[in-house]
């Protein structure tokens, strides 16, 4: 059983790091650049990308972009510093915001981001910040391809409040704006919305905030959850279910079970154990429904695992009622399951490949269960065909010899009964 469970295991590593691998690849920044930015990089969250020039310790160029496409039609998008020493965070910020107009351009304005702003007052353009001067602001947009801004900014020399080496910077994007006032209106409060802020180091690119760490920790919440709740654990029902007995025997059916449930349900219980940090830590939003699905498949996969040492032995009176139960429950965990991966993916916006592999996983198990389930029941119902006539033909030979005789054979009547009488 150790040997198999360690191969369960070199398999699961294997699944993760593709997994791991699919969803960083794309963390290459290549934006389109018509103002000659030397330096760029791919933001965390919102499809976003940022591209800079130093020209000396308090004068930058930046440009911001973002992509746009058929389904992804923002109306506003807004990049902006924020002072330090603090991390960095919405109030404060002085922004360069960028409005779409009905003729298709982009209309660039600043904007002071204050206290009022999150209470839901008005946002309406700034004349000047006190503190930052912004020069050559344009927008710019190409139709199915992205919207991006670009801006000189002259920092002041304080180094405590602006550093190019711990640069505070804030992004967004939205969807809802009075294009005639120059008003954005609110965004959304999804986790990458929230997570759209980063300190960041113009020297050397690199970037830290404690929306980045959290991003990471969601990726291995749900790694470890689609690899061992969504992958291995119904690979271990698929094996208990056609190589146990029929249609197919294989004499290690049980310890490959084993091995696919345990690792399957550490490795869920892990990710499980670090959607708990993330939701007792994340105070500005919330996600009952997953949540809540994610208790259920913890408390009844756990309660399925302690069949490992509590089930009934064959001879108990209720076992098949115990098997009843352990194969319902079984089936309903691997719904909830595909149901709270699907909830989770849509929570955390991945890119779309996180949900082109699960889908694909569960349409390779929905593809083996569905061959297994057909040839199961064909090879049941040639076995019950071969069967019958072989057993209609052993009836019928019993049958005759054990049914009396009423007559002796050949012969004239009176060999019969009536001869003995005379």
């Amino acid at each position: 059983m150790l040997g198999a469970t360690k191969s369960v295991i070199l398999m699961t590593l294997t699944i993760s790091f593709s997994l791991f691998t699919i969803s960083e690849q794309y963390s290459n920044c290549s934006p389109i650049n018509p103002m000659n930015i030397t330096n760029c990089k791919k933001l965390i969250t919102l499809g976003a990308e940022f591209g800079w020039n130093i020209h000396s310790n308090n004068q930058i160029d930046i440009l911001f972009s973002i992509k746009i496409s058929g389904d992804h039609r923002a109306k506003w998008l807004a990049w902006g510093v924020n002072p330090g020493p603090h991390r960095p965070k919405m109030v404060g910020t002085r922004a360069i915001i960028g409005i779409s107009q009905p003729n298709g351009t982009l209309a660039v304005r600043k904007y002071n981001i204050t206290s009022d702003t999150r209470l839901g007052c008005r946002l309406e353009p700034s004349q000047d910040f006190d503190d930052v001067i912004v020069k050559t602001m344009k927008g710019d947009v190409q139709a199915d391809k992205y919207m991006s801004i670009f801006a000189t900014l002259i920092l002041p020399p304080n180094p405590a409040a602006y550093n190019i080496s711990k640069l505070n910077h804030v992004w967004q994007v939205g969807f809802e704006a009075d294009d005639v006032h120059l008003e954005p209106k609110m965004h959304s409060t999804a986790l990458q919305n929230v997570d759209s802020t980063e300190t960041l180091n113009l020297n050397s690119g690199r970037g830290i905030s404690i929306g980045h760490r959290r991003h990471h920790l969601r990726k291995v919440h749900g790694i470890l959850n689609i690899v061992g709740w969504g992958t291995l654990l119904p690979l271990g029902v698929i094996i208990a279910r056609y190589y146990r007995k029929y249609p197919f025997h294989c004499q290690k059916w049980k310890v490959l079970h084993v091995s696919c449930q345990i690792v399957g349900y550490s490795l869920g219980t892990a990710g499980w154990a670090i959607g708990l940090w993330l939701g007792h830590v994340s105070r500005h939003y919330s996600f009952p429904t997953h949540r809540i699905l994610a208790m259920f498949i913890f408390a009844f996969t756990t309660l399925q695992m302690l069949a490992l040492r509590l089930k009934p032995t064959e001879s108990d009176d209720y076992r098949k009622y115990w098997d009843m139960y352990h194969h319902f429950l079984g089936y309903a965990l691997l719904a909830a399951i595909s149901v709270n991966i699907f909830n989770g993916i849509a929570i955390l916006k991945p890119d779309k490949t996180w949900l082109w592999a699960y889908i694909g996983v569960l349409s390779v198990f929905a593809v083996i269960a569905l061959g297994m389930e057909i040839f199961t029941w064909g090879k049941f119902i040639s076995t019950k065909n071969r069967q019958v006539p072989t057993a209609t033909a052993t009836v019928s030979a019993d049958n005759n010899a054990e049914a009396p005789q009423t007559s002796q054979g050949p012969g004239p009547p009176s060999e019969g009964p009536q001869a003995n009488k005379s």
